[in-house]
């Protein structure tokens, strides 16, 4: 099924206005040729490197009779459990293809000490642990690999044998996990990470667990000639329009999943159009809803619906939601439109949607932390077992957690938003995510939920590259569960500690406010925290 677009209200006048401007200046048709040029000169070096995904298609065609193989070859011996370990566009795209196909696929994007000894505790002996680093260098990754490796030795397995890596040609990792013996996929280089759904990176993992990939790339096929042509129907400047293009322009857009056969898509899209567009203080700053969240019951003037619906035109006519922006597509074609779209918004909003300069600050940050290991900051007050420290004083002169939110929340302008980062374990504390609708209704503005350290790598990027509109609400753990990680100065602990520490630090001298909740008892203290926001 081929993706469909319906709006009313000003995402409609948009489209009218806006998609004969691109169609005229033949913007599909000029990304599809991998026109470096289209979004100014300061961008065009970047983008000369960056466009391989419009071709992703037909490059990674070759790739499937390869990972089908050595998936039957896996379970010949046996070994039918698969774990990923990768960051932001290295996982998401996986997590949400393996989700929608129904398909069992263990994501391993945290350095929560809890969560990464919950993926080994689960049994290695039927496991293929699935390596995903663009650079090579992605610190995460690379503690996770050590783990394993150490953890498969500890069994005495060899973790060639159950170790795949995804990477890009000559990159650090590539040029270690060849020089080891292990099985090495390369992607296409010419593809950044957050525009590689249909590349190794999302489809090695997923074609490993057991997904039907040449499905996914056919579907991805049937809507290309869809998005390449200059045309007034072409779905994805349809869709661009009708987000960056209202008059007066709104800069945030509401996610909602109100279909049933696409599982986690929001989720992606979240980290595709964050990263691409928050930077030069400008940008489209994605919120993740439920069809019932406060932002839906109640829609802020600069929050743009998007609903995605398993047959936009029926639902359209069916419910008529005014003002919303309704898609409907399969999965693949889904990829390939928001991609299109994403990078045509870019366009429209003057800004290079392939770079990400802000993300390097928060893993800076970090690494010094790491390498000083300093005490942590002394926090404001204690107030039953729930450390709050802020990064103003005058944030904390209430001395009740209630009272430090409402503090927070006063720092929102009209047009501000709330981010919640759960630095925590999330297998343990999947409840915490109920907080963003709390928090949404107390604050009276959009909020996102993203769970660290995974969120550095997608919207991080737009929490300070994009507008200086964000308050940001920190939840830390204390926990006595750690893991070392091999031929590291630093556990596992340790790294997420600083992780946390260092992407507040950098947020709190560009004067955004941020309130650091640690839970010490962390099941009892959610509770507490939860009567807090209300």
């Amino acid at each position: 099924m081929s993706v469909a677009i319906h709006a009313s209200g000003a995402a409609a006048e948009a489209i009218d206005a806006v998609v004969p401007q691109l169609v005229g200046e033949l913007i599909a048709s000029r990304i599809t040729a991998a026109d470096s040029t289209l979004w100014g000169p300061a961008a065009e070096e970047e983008a000369s490197k960056r466009l391989g995904w419009v071709e992703a298609v037909s490059i990674s065609r070759p790739l499937v009779a390869e990972i089908e193989a050595l998936r039957d070859e896996l379970h010949a011996k046996g070994i039918t459990r698969v774990v990923l370990a990768g960051m932001g566009g290295s996982s998401l795209a996986p997590e949400v293809i393996a989700q929608t196909a129904g398909v069992d696929l263990t994501i391993l994007d945290s350095t929560a000490p809890g969560q990464v000894l919950a993926a080994i505790d689960a049994g290695l002996e039927d496991t293929v642990l699935v390596v995903s680093s663009k650079s090579g260098s992605t610190v995460e990754t690379d503690s996770q690999r050590r783990t394993f490796e150490a953890a498969f030795r500890d069994l005495g397995i060899d973790p060639v044998e159950r170790i795949v890596v995804v990477t890009d040609p000559g990159s650090p990792l590539d040029e270690s996990a060849r020089s080891a013996g292990y099985r090495v996929f390369n992607a296409d280089p010419n593809v950044g990470g957050r525009y590689s759904a249909l590349t190794a990176f999302g489809l090695v993992p997923s074609g490993l667990a057991g997904v039907d990939i040449t499905e996914l790339l056919d579907e991805a096929e049937a809507t290309l000639l869809q998005v390449a042509v200059d045309s007034a129907e072409n779905p994805a400047l349809r869709l661009a329009a009708a987000i960056a293009g209202a008059q007066p322009r709104k800069d945030k857009v509401g996610l909602i999943t109100d279909g049933t056969h696409i599982v986690g898509l929001p989720d992606w899209i979240e980290q595709l159009i964050a990263e691409s567009t928050g930077k030069e203080g400008t940008g489209v700053l994605p919120v993740v809803l439920l069809p019932v969240s406060p932002e839906v019951e109640s829609t802020p003037a600069d929050l743009q619906l998007v609903r995605l619906v398993d047959d936009a035109a029926e639902f359209h006519l069916r419910e008529r939601h005014p003002g919303e922006i309704l898609v409907s597509g399969t999965l693949g074609a889904q990829f390939m439109v928001w991609e299109y779209a994403t990078v045509i918004i870019g366009y429209l909003l003057g800004i290079n949607p392939f770079d990400q300069p802000d993300v390097e600050s928060a893993k800076v940050a970090a690494r010094g932390l790491l390498d000083a290991r300093p005490e942590p900051a002394a926090p404001a007050f204690v107030l039953d077992g729930v450390e709050v420290r802020v990064s103003d004083p005058s944030l904390a002169a209430s001395g009740t957690i209630a009272g430090v939110l409402d503090a927070l929340w006063a720092q929102l302008a009209d047009d501000g938003y709330v981010s919640i980062q759960a630095y925590v374990n999330r297998l343990e504390l999947t409840q915490l995510q109920g907080l963003r609708e709390m928090v949404a209704a107390d604050s009276g503005r959009p909020t996102t939920f993203g769970w660290g350290p995974r969120f550095l790598h997608s919207t991080g990027q737009y929490h300070k590259g994009g507008p200086a509109q964000g308050v940001f609400l920190q939840i830390l753990e204390a926990t006595d569960v750690d893991l070392e990680i091999p031929e590291r100065p630093f556990t596992f602990g340790q790294l997420i500690q600083a992780q946390a520490a260092g992407d507040a630090a950098v947020l709190a001298a560009q004067g955004r406010p941020v309130v650091t909740l640690t839970l010490t008892e962390a099941s009892d203290d959610v509770l507490d925290l939860f009567e807090a926001a209300q």
